[in-house]
């Protein structure tokens, strides 16, 4: 069995992450601002929660000792610059320290969650923090890969407006629409999710696109 750690783990990805891994009997650790979500699951009992602030390594560094890969599921949408959340160091810097912090540590693997796509009305930001860390990690001395997928949908806890996520669900349930749409094609959180563990386990299989991650998907 692996041990993974999954940074981000108490959010909307990062959780059905963890919750697989646990499922198929891996020694689960996260570290998130948050902590152990408001989960009321048997997997979460399992799932060693760590709540630390990324951007102080010293107070999470530990949870990297013996993990075997990384799966970072950090991300924002939205932007508060008086509480120091841009696109530019969440989708961005977070990224790339903690790929630095994994490569120290000795793991296999790291696996990014990027995206395809910025979403609708969203700074252009979004998206070149997120290129700038993939091209960051791509050379560090670890098995770095960067999924992306295309808007994600699938509960309550869904980032944005209940009325969007209903409208990619919408989407993704129509074949003609959702196969029109190329990489900017709404994917479940499942699917997503299970893609990200499966290439931490695996990281070998290089998924770069929306084609690739429903086929590890599934």
């Amino acid at each position: 069995m692996a041990t993974l750690l999954v940074v981000g783990g108490s959010g909307f990805i990062g959780r059905e992450v963890c919750r697989l891994a646990v499922r198929d009997g891996h020694d689960v650790r996260s570290v998130s601002r948050g902590g152990r979500p408001a989960i009321d699951a048997p997997w979460a009992d399992a799932v060693s929660w760590t709540s630390a602030d990324l951007f102080r390594p010293d107070a999470w560094r530990s949870r990297l000792d013996g993990a075997d890969a990384v799966v970072h599921a950090v991300g924002a949408i939205t932007e508060s610059p008086t509480e120091g959340k841009t696109f530019e160091r969440v989708n961005g810097d977070a990224a790339i320290l903690a790929a630095l912090e994994a490569e120290r540590a000795g793991a296999e693997a790291f696996v990014f969650l990027s995206a395809s796509v910025k979403p609708p009305g969203v700074r252009n930001a979004y998206l070149t923090a997120k290129r700038r860390a993939e091209t960051a990690i791509a050379g560090l001395d670890l098995k770095a890969v960067t999924l992306r997928p295309g808007p994600v949908y699938g509960s309550r806890d869904a980032p944005g407006p209940r009325a969007v996520d209903g409208l990619f669900r919408l989407v993704a349930s129509a074949p003609p629409i959702a196969d029109r749409l190329g990489e900017r094609r709404p994917l479940a959180v499942e699917t997503v999710a299970r893609a990200a563990y499966r290439t931490a386990l695996d990281p070998d299989e290089s998924l770069l696109d929306v084609a690739d991650i429903r086929a590890l998907g599934t």
